[in-house]
């Protein structure tokens, strides 16, 4: 999604300034991209990162948090250290992030922090524990902030992608092996989980279709505080938060499903 998303505001005028572990993984398609190494997980390289551009630009006016990765296993067997791990990329990256571009957006009294939450911040499934943790954490803090920033003319609001063709639901996936310990009691779990999540993950969004709505969420002149790409993510975000039990047992159905499988 931030692949496209850098291709689809630079393509549109925009200077972006796109920062990933993996430089060479962001896009190098002509002079209105610049490409700068970044762990969200590291305070030192979030300052650097905020001081290079403003000093390069001389303003920021949108901020995309959209790191993120699943650490998925069995909520009793993932250690500590991993859970901390996906709080700290998820959650705490973006927090500081907004916090260094705050005094920036309000000095030029104009702002828009764009927070790349999931569906999973209100639905949810086994083994996504501490990932779908940290979507509700970022969405509760972002509405939150929204309150707190309006008065400078800056807002901070959410997306909320569903699944999405990319190599997320794979790393999950790999992670949720992983983290299982030897002769795990969740193996039969795991399994089912996993036939279910690669095809749900096979007719899900396509990356390009989320990035136009990365920019919409950046752009609208009176923008929602929530951004979601198909009905089906709104009906399924819809039902858990209204009907909590209805959802709970469908899901417990197609877990027994993807068990036959």
């Amino acid at each position: 999604m931030g692949y496209e998303a850098t291709k689809l505001f630079a393509k549109k005028g925009w200077k972006v300034y796109a920062g990933a572990r993996r430089v060479e993984k962001i896009p190098q398609d002509g002079e209105n991209i610049v490409a700068i190494k970044l762990d969200v997980t590291d305070s030192s390289s979030n300052h650097a990162f905020i001081e290079q551009i403003f000093s390069d630009a001389g303003h920021i006016d949108v901020l995309i948090n959209n790191a993120g990765y699943g650490e998925y296993g069995p909520a009793e067997e993932i250690p500590m250290d991993k859970i901390r791990k996906q709080f700290e990329t998820n959650f705490f990256g973006a927090v500081e992030l907004t916090q260094l571009v705050l005094p920036i957006m309000r000095a030029q009294n104009y702002g828009r922090i764009v927070n790349i939450s999931s569906i999973g911040g209100d639905v949810y499934m086994p083994l996504g524990a501490y990932y779908h943790a940290t979507k509700a954490a970022i969405q509760q803090w972002s509405d939150v902030l929204d309150l707190e920033v309006a008065l400078f003319g800056i807002r901070s609001i959410c997306i909320q992608p569903g699944g999405t063709q990319s190599s997320w639901g794979s790393i999950a996936l790999d992670n949720s092996k992983a983290n299982m310990s030897e002769n795990s009691a969740y193996q039969p779990l795991v399994s089912s989980v996993a036939t279910g999540l690669e095809r749900f993950m096979k007719n899900s969004a396509k990356t390009t279709d989320l990035a136009e709505l990365f920019y919409k969420a950046a752009t609208d002149i009176k923008p929602s505080l929530r951004y979601l790409h198909s009905f089906g993510d709104k009906f399924m975000v819809y039902v858990a938060r209204n009907h909590p039990k209805v959802f709970r047992k469908a899901l417990l159905l197609a877990m027994r499903y993807f068990e036959k499988k």
